[in-house]
């Protein structure tokens, strides 16, 4: 048994896991963060230059509070350190009507539900039609009976800058970070846990699990198996028309087109590259963190092409200046855990992910620091319970 390391371990320091640094560190407690590359880094779920925020979650009620609070987590982030985090370009969502039942980040009925989130919580937004969407964003090119949702406060986050902003402010205030520290295992101990990496042993009071698409790996197989990694592809598509993808002149957008899932997103001009940033979420490949394969082959930035872009963005050219790859980890239906392990004492996993954590995490961040120090936190994590993998809430 190691001697005591820390009052807590925080294991993977992607944008969850720094924020869970940053605001223990903030509070004074006494903290370890460990991570088996050197964030921020291009090989789990925390980076591709920008991800977008929403007030409005079509995913489900209870991400609302998580989104409020941390737009004004990063703005206070950004005074604190004088960073660029966050830019309100608007958010649009597209939907057309054979889209009604369409799945979206694991939720049917997307549209739907961020329409009456918008509603419940008082969030300005705008319906438009087809033709208002087309006059107002000259990019885009609806074929004739699409709706829109527009919120005027969405927009984007820089995920790198995100995480290094964390990591930074958690540094300054008496955080230990351990970079490129492979941790191999969890166990506990007398009631104690320890964190059993390529270096040696550490034991802590608590430790904090958010290693992403290497979580499966450090849990047991039978909790392994809710969790699903998937890899997605991000492209950057050539544009003679970049004046109309400029920040100014285009918000991040959501568009479903079809009846089966078919959905992509895409960013304003705004992360310095040449070309226009578009995704989508491809739901039916698993992998793992260390056998995913990281190259994009132009036939996959042709089909995303001819799929999704093809038609709808004015001015985008069929190759692209840049790809790059993002792991999703997964539970049903887009859920999180964020929960004290049901079976390890003093273990807590915050599994902020499913596709759509980023622009939580820093609410995700504080609320497990205060929790673990004893504190109310200002949002409730009780929807994110182990005990609710699998359920199917309205």
């Amino acid at each position: 048994m190691t001697g005591r390391t820390a009052d807590v371990i925080v294991v993977g320091l992607g944008v969850a896991g720094s924020a869970v640094l940053r605001h223990l560190a903030r509070q004074g407690a006494s903290v370890v963060g460990i991570d088996r590359l050197r964030p921020p880094h291009d090989r789990g779920s925390s980076h591709g230059q920008t991800r977008i925020t929403r007030l409005a979650i079509g995913e489900g009620h209870e991400y609302v509070p998580l989104v409020r609070r941390s737009q004004a987590l990063w703005r206070e982030l950004e005074a604190d350190t004088g960073a660029a985090l966050m830019q309100t370009t608007g958010g649009l969502v597209i939907a057309t009507p054979e889209s009604r039942a369409a799945t979206f980040h694991g939720r049917p009925g997307f549209f739907e539900r961020t329409v009456d989130a918008a509603e419940r919580f008082g969030i300005a937004h705008e319906r438009l039609d087809a033709a208002e969407i087309a006059h107002r964003w000259p990019a885009l090119q609806p074929r004739g009976d699409e709706r829109g949702y527009f919120e005027p406060g969405a927009g984007l986050l820089r995920p790198e800058a995100c995480v290094q902003a964390q990591l930074d402010a958690a540094r300054r205030d008496g955080a230990t970070l351990r970079l490129d520290e492979a941790v191999q295992r969890i166990e506990v101990i007398a009631g104690r846990p320890s964190v059993v990496t390529d270096r040696g042993a550490l034991s802590a009071d608590r430790v904090v699990v958010a290693a992403g698409a290497w979580l499966p790996t450090l849990l047991a197989r039978r909790d392994a198996a809710h969790f699903e990694v998937r890899r997605q592809v991000l492209h950057w598509f050539r544009t003679d028309t970049p004046a109309l993808y400029a920040p100014d002149r285009m918000p991040v957008f959501i568009w479903m087109h079809g009846a089966r899932d078919e959905a992509f997103y895409g960013m304003p001009m705004a992360d310095g590259h040449a070309g226009v940033k578009v995704a989508t979420e491809q739901t039916l490949e698993t992998t793992t963190a260390d056998a995913v394969e990281r190259r994009v082959t132009a036939a996959q930035a042709a089909a995303m092409f001819e799929t999704h872009v093809r038609g709808r963005l004015r001015g985008l050219l069929p190759t692209t200046v840049r790809d790059a790859t993002c792991l999703y980890t997964s539970l049903p239906e887009g859920r999180f855990v964020v929960d004290r392990h049901p079976a390890l004492d003093g273990v807590t996993v915050v599994s902020a992910c499913s596709g759509h954590g980023f622009k939580h995490a820093a609410a995700i961040g504080e609320a497990v620091a205060d929790t673990l120090l004893g504190r109310t936190p200002r949002v409730d994590l009780a929807p994110f319970s182990w005990a609710r993998i699998g359920r199917s809430d309205p």
